[in-house]
């Protein structure tokens, strides 16, 4: 299967199935000298991990994280660093009567015609379980950026059609553009990061907003009544980022963000900056301002979200994506099995209402990993880089 493998430099490989012996990645290119431990790897994968609220899969995996290679004595040694997660709760006779049809929403017709047959225990490699190593590996990845300075911190924006109004983590907005500003296109200050990423945590749904967060979990209690699911919208900021990261023509540091993001598979949509609403403004008012701030270069807005001509500006970097609902479902839908007979069925199975709150650490993993490759790659950008380096 080609395509398991991420990044230039900093190089993720990921393996495994969902009802395999388990799942985990490799990761190759990583700087000797990082402290890292299964301790801090544990963190972000208790983030993901399924059966942890009502609102995610009753599934129970402990999802425990081994480091087999590459870590000695608490740190980085520079060889490949190979993590597993040996899967524990297996239940695939739940999954034995999709063998015969194809699930509306899911892989199952596409990796038929694409190799011949299929896992269809709970959908082999396009199952949400895969994004387990790439949490394990972006939580090496998200270290090295906080050895830099650089945070990550992304956050339930919306579920179904409730959103999150409150926006308190912005510095320098005045009382006129406090309520329309809706997001983050002006600087977050370092407070504020911590104040989003704190709030976050408020809610099950890892919304920094508590009042929305209850009538989203009223809007998912009645989808469930209903056996449905809901989809919700991501937003993530990059804060810290140095200028000049990415490249200016096919690897655009957007561009390359865009293609991490709508690997994660239930990633429907991305949006950077002001996004499609810059389709609606005129230059005038989507340009971004420079100004001189005690002689350093800043813009005074953020429409662009961070990058200008696929290179960071220095700005917060600020994307958004839309998720789509759970494609399993108890409710009944039309398909056909592989006879080409049209049928109705009704998924089983333990499924997530919601994908959205257990998608977030993978948004940051995700995120942590391009950015870390985008940084290494750029060390060789200018000759007096290399210079200093070796004097």
């Amino acid at each position: 299967m080609a395509g398991s493998s991420f990044g230039t430099i900093f190089k993720v490989t990921t393996f495994g199935e969902s009802h395999g012996i388990g799942l985990g990645a490799v990761v190759d290119g990583c700087p000797a000298g990082l402290p890292v431990s299964e301790d801090i790897i544990q963190t972000y994968l208790d983030l993901r991990k399924p059966g942890q609220t009502k609102y995610s899969t009753p599934r129970k995996e402990g999802d425990k994280i081994r480091i087999l290679s590459g870590v000695f004595e608490g740190k980085t040694t520079g060889t490949p660093i190979l993590l597993l997660a040996e899967n524990e709760a297996q239940r695939s006779q739940d999954y034995s009567e999709i063998a015969s049809y194809y699930r509306p929403g899911h892989a199952d017709f596409t990796f038929d015609e694409k190799y011949g047959f299929r896992d269809y225990r709970g959908g082999g490699r396009s199952s949400g379980r895969e994004t387990l190593g790439r949490v394990a590996a972006g939580a090496i990845a998200i270290e090295f950026l906080k050895s830099l300075g650089i945070e990550i911190c992304a956050y339930t924006k919306s579920i179904g059609d409730v959103s999150c109004e409150k926006n308190d983590y912005i510095s320098n907005l005045t009382e006129d553009n406090r309520e329309t500003e809706g997001t983050f296109f002006d600087r977050i200050s370092k407070e504020g990061l911590q104040k989003l990423r704190a709030d976050k945590f408020l809610s099950p749904l890892y919304m920094p907003d508590t009042d929305a967060s209850a009538k989203a979990e009223t809007a998912l209690f009645d989808s469930m009544n209903q056996q449905d699911s809901l989809g919700g919208i991501i937003e993530c900021v990059v804060s810290g980022m140095p200028t000049g990261i990415g490249e200016p023509v096919f690897d655009k540091l957007d561009a390359s963000l865009a293609k991490a993001m709508l690997s994660i598979g239930a990633v429907k949509g991305f949006e950077l900056g002001a996004g499609f609403d810059v389709a609606g403004m005129k230059g005038s008012e989507n340009n971004d301002a420079f100004v001189s701030e005690n002689g350093t270069v800043r813009k005074a807005t953020n429409h662009a979200g961070g990058i200008l001509g696929g290179i960071s500006d220095g700005s917060d970097i600020v994307f958004r994506l839309a998720v789509k609902p759970t494609p399993s479902i108890a409710a009944e839908q039309n398909t056909v099995n592989k006879s080409g007979e049209e049928i109705s069925v009704s998924v089983k199975g333990r499924h997530d209402p919601v994908i959205v709150p257990r998608a977030v650490v993978v948004v940051e993993a995700m995120t942590a990993l391009t950015i870390a490759d985008a940084l290494l790659v750029n060390m060789g950008a200018q000759l007096e880089n290399i210079k200093e380096f070796y004097k």
